[in-house]
Order: C-alpha cells, then structure tokens, then sequence
C-alpha cells in the first residue's frame, strides 16, 4: 500500500482526478482542520461549517475529472471555502430578511382583520343606536349623513324650518355621543 501523505498536491490532484478515493481521503486529512478554522472565523455555526466543508470535498470528488486548477490545492480550497462562507453568510441574510418581511406582513394583516372588524363592530354599533333615535330625528339625521342632503334640503323635503332641521341633527348627535360615549366614534358621520 502506497503511502499518500509523502505525496504532493499537485500528484494527489493527478490520481484525484483518476478516481482516486486515497488521494480524495489524503487531501481531506490535509486541509480539513485548516479550512475549518478558516470557516469558522466567520461563520459562528459549527453545523454551517461542517456542510461546507462537506460540501466542498463532495464536489471536489463528483467534479473530479473536470478540475483544472490555476493556483495551488490550498489556494482553491481557501477561496472555495470562503466563497462558500459568503454564500451561506448571504443567503443567511436573504432568509432572515425574509423571516422579517413576512412577520411584518402578518402583523400587519393581523392588524388589519382587527382592525376591520372592529370597524364592522362599531358600525353595527351605530347603526343600531341611529334605529333608536326617534323616528323623526333618525330620518333627519340620515338624510344629512347617509344621503348628503344639507338643512336646507331636507327642510324643503321635509316641510320643515331649517332651524328645525338644524337642531334634529345637532340632538341626534349628542344623544349618540352620550350612548356611543366616545366623541371620536361619531367622526364617521
């Protein structure tokens, strides 16, 4: 059995590149625990640096027969290892961004069937308490909100003075302050 740790890079390459597992093995025993090291000054992950250390012999071995290096073994795995580190460290980025992105885009859509549904709580609020007004208060008060009519309209619909009008709408208001008992609800009219 030959003894592959007295051979150099560049002939472990050679019988790498034959399909050699040895001289796969001989490299990986070589560099490992450097590239290693290498990685993981920058990426805090042990697990990360593992598969990219993984990563990188597996496509060593699959792509073997197809490697043309133009600087040294070291010198291609150091920049593959660190090319591999910033991948992961910028796909890391893309996830977290993600990862914040859709948390925002659910509170916000929490936010907004909260939101939503206590709009259709308070407008069903308001239009029960408008049903209790008295009869002609409610109509003139819905003429002037609902309809858009000004007082002078709905007096002259109505047979009504304007004054009349005027006051209806200004009793119909505080009545639904004072049962609503929030003077900020009824800035929907």
């Amino acid at each position: 059995m030959t003894n592959y740790s007295s051979y150099a890079d560049f002939e472990l390459v050679n019988l790498l590149k034959t399909g050699d597992r040895i001289a796969l093995n001989e490299i990986y025993k070589r560099y490992q625990g450097i590239l290693y090291s290498h990685a993981y000054r920058r990426l805090p992950s042990r697990e990360d640096v593992r598969d990219i250390i993984q990563d990188l012999f597996f496509y060593l071995w699959t792509h073997r027969e197809q490697l043309e290096f133009r600087v040294s073994l070291s010198s291609y795995l150091y920049a593959s290892v660190r090319n591999r580190v910033l991948n992961q460290a910028r796909n890391q980025k893309v996830r977290e961004n993600f990862a914040t992105s859709l948390q925002k885009f659910i509170d916000l859509g929490e936010n907004l069937v909260e939101e939503s549904l206590q709009e259709k709580e308070l407008a069903s609020l308001i239009e029960k308490e408008v049903l209790s007004l008295p009869k002609q208060m409610r109509v003139i008060f819905e003429m002037s909100r609902s309809l858009d009519m000004s007082h002078q309209e709905i007096a002259e619909k109505l047979d009504l003075s304007t004054n009349t009008v005027r006051n209806q709408v200004h009793n119909a208001l505080k009545i639904l302050r004072t049962k609503l008992g929030n003077k900020d609800l009824l800035t929907l009219f």
